[in-house]
């Protein structure tokens, strides 16, 4: 007997109408656990189900007759609150469950007139949810069920204060689950210390079905000429790719220098408005432009289908956050391919932890207008072998 089987029958037919025909490995061990009542620390690669594996449970377990905010649902950026506010807005649809997003950079006063009436789900950012706590208007001793999605960034310095403070004003009995697609020790050290006998879940990318088959590739080029290969991998029929920097500064200088050239590139990071943010990933997820470039926070969390190529920008520091990036292509049976654009001073500490990959990194070239297999010294702007 499945989980989807002990479902209140209003779930079980949502559940067939959305055509779901795999419960994914997160779906099947979380969801019995959350229904149980127990807290959960839950480690699962992003795009592996992690949503709705706390979402039905949430909604089988509220009860929209009852006048106050039951559960709380925090995401460290507007994306993915907003995201998951329109996962919870789609299987709400037809029922009196209600559901209020408390992010920043979204009208204050209009926020303060949908907690007046005591919505069933709240979903937040935590500086606008500690926010609304301090000045009282959101009253966190009602929440049965707090959710911290992406919790290892939740948990990291910058938010780690207002979480504990959050989560310190909420019931004993409360449920408390955090999910993440990494979790450090650190994280797990702090979550123990805010949970009681948590059950630990951990799904890899090996777990999920349908994985695709991904090439793992680097081009050999000088870092000055960086952004105009991008420019140039962007005019490459069909790729879709999701390329990553390791820092703010990094982007806003390619941002830059894309702005005046013919590019089919957007990017993404926490400077933007939020209507800018929307556009951008519109555009991606809309196939206007071949490449978004993001930082991994800006990043963290996105449902984005059918990703081509990840592109490290900049080699990522550790294995772990190679791995992780790299996990966004490859998915639901689609072939992907993992590009790293190799300067120089790289090539040793890519060359370190690849070796452990599954199949050798092949180097590639641009030649006319496309990627292929080749070896060169260092690939100019232009493409030519120096």
């Amino acid at each position: 007997m499945t989980f989807i089987e002990e479902l209140s029958p209003v779930w079980q037919e949502k559940w067939k109408k959305t055509g779901f025909e795999t419960i994914m490995p997160i779906q099947e061990q979380m969801i019995p656990e959350m229904m149980a009542g127990n807290d959960i620390l839950a480690q699962s690669p992003t795009g592996s189900g992690k949503t709705l594996a706390y979402v039905l449970p949430i909604l089988e377990r509220v009860n929209p007759e009852k006048p106050s905010t039951q559960a709380m649902i925090i995401a460290p950026s507007q994306e993915l609150s907003m995201q998951i506010v329109n996962v919870l807005r789609e299987w709400t649809e037809g029922t009196d469950i209600t559901v209020t997003q408390l992010i920043g950079g979204a009208n204050m006063q209009r926020q303060l007139e949908k907690l007046k009436k005591k919505p069933t789900i709240v979903v937040g950012t935590p500086g606008r949810l500690n926010e609304l706590v301090k000045s009282k208007k959101l009253k966190m001793h009602e929440i049965r069920i707090l959710v911290l999605d992406e919790g290892d960034q939740l948990m990291a310095r910058e938010h780690r204060n207002v979480m504990k403070a959050l989560i310190e004003k909420t019931q004993n009995e409360r449920q408390l689950v955090l999910v993440s697609a990494t979790i450090t020790e650190e994280v797990k050290l702090v979550a123990d210390r805010l949970m009681q006998n948590p059950t630990r879940l951990h799904v890899t990318a090996e777990d999920l079905p349908m994985q695709g088959k991904v090439t793992h590739s680097f081009i050999k080029v000088d870092e000055r000429d960086k952004t105009d290969l991008l420019r140039r991998i962007s005019h490459i029929e069909g790729v879709k790719g999701l390329a990553f920097v390791n820092n703010l500064d990094q982007l806003l200088m390619k941002e830059n220098k894309l702005k005046f050239r013919d590019t089919k590139i957007v990017t993404l990071h926490s400077e933007m408005r939020k209507d800018e943010r929307k556009k951008a990933l519109d555009a991606f997820r809309n196939g206007e432009v071949s490449i978004l470039i993001a930082t991994e926070v800006a990043a963290r969390g996105l449902d984005i289908d059918l990703v081509t190529h990840v592109i490290h920008v900049d080699v990522p520091k550790t294995i772990d956050q190679y791995l992780h990036r790299s996990g966004r292509t490859g998915r639901a049976g689609a072939d992907g391919e993992v590009l790293t654009l190799l300067a120089y001073q790289d090539e040793r500490h890519y060359k370190k932890f690849t070796k452990d990959l599954p199949s050798k990194p092949v180097q590639k070239i641009m030649h006319g207008g496309e990627l292929v297999e080749g070896s060169s010294k260092t690939v100019n702007a232009k493409g030519n072998k120096k």
